[in-house]
């Protein structure tokens, strides 16, 4: 498995595409299709032709951090944008977004975990770093008052300021990690520094650390 490269493998009815650089050994894939993703084994891990193209598809939307992407061949609709957009905070972890999403202004696909502990090597993607860096933080954050959106779709621009915050222009339901909604919004700035007291949005606490990101 690598972890340093896009991998693409083609088979009868999909082609799966891992990029090594984003995952965050969520495990879904090796879980929900052990046959098709095969951890632990020399040599190729990846058999797209062990399970139907709807299958891989599944696993390809369970995919939190948009590490695998599957195209299919079979005349099947392939991964569509999401009618809800949505920011799922996890417990000690990062935020886990679905959406349409363009990350300083450029186009991503629809799903990114984005580093919230301030210690990733990858900022502004998540890279794991948080277990090592001893990271606490709650997936279950307060339910702050807010209506419901008009507009609950669409483009979510995600900024991240230099020394800053990740900055949030567009719909999106902000959520807990038991599925709870926190906050909806159309435009928040929420915390990368690892630092804020009032996680997952920011309170400034990045400039009295003094925490650097480009």
């Amino acid at each position: 498995m690598s972890e340093h490269a896009i991998e693409t493998v083609t088979g009868k009815s999909a082609t799966i595409e891992f990029d090594g650089r984003l995952c965050i050994h969520a495990r879904r894939c090796v879980l929900t299709q052990p046959t098709v993703f095969k951890a632990n084994v020399e040599g190729p891990w990846i058999d797209p032709d062990a399970a139907s193209a709807e299958a891989l598809l599944h696993v390809a939307l369970n995919c939190p951090s948009g590490a695998i992407h599957v195209r299919r061949h079979d005349g099947g609709a392939d991964e569509a944008n999401p009618k809800v957009n949505t920011i799922i905070v996890r417990e000690n972890g990062p935020l886990a977004i679905n959406a349409e999403i363009v990350l300083a202004g450029a186009p991503i696909g629809t799903r990114a975990t984005l580093c919230r502990c301030g210690a990733s090597n990858s900022k502004p993607y998540c890279d794991g770093s948080h277990v090592a860096a001893g990271f606490a933080a709650t997936g279950e954050p307060a339910t702050g008052a807010s209506a419901p959106l008009a507009k609950r779709d669409g483009a979510l621009a995600i900024t991240p300021y230099q020394n800053g915050p990740l900055g949030v222009a567009g719909a999106v339901e902000i959520i807990s990690g038991t599925g709870r909604t926190i906050d909806r919004v159309e435009k928040t700035a929420l915390c990368r520094c690892g630092h804020s007291g009032r996680k997952p949005f920011c309170d400034g606490a990045h400039a009295r650390v003094g925490f650097t990101a480009a």
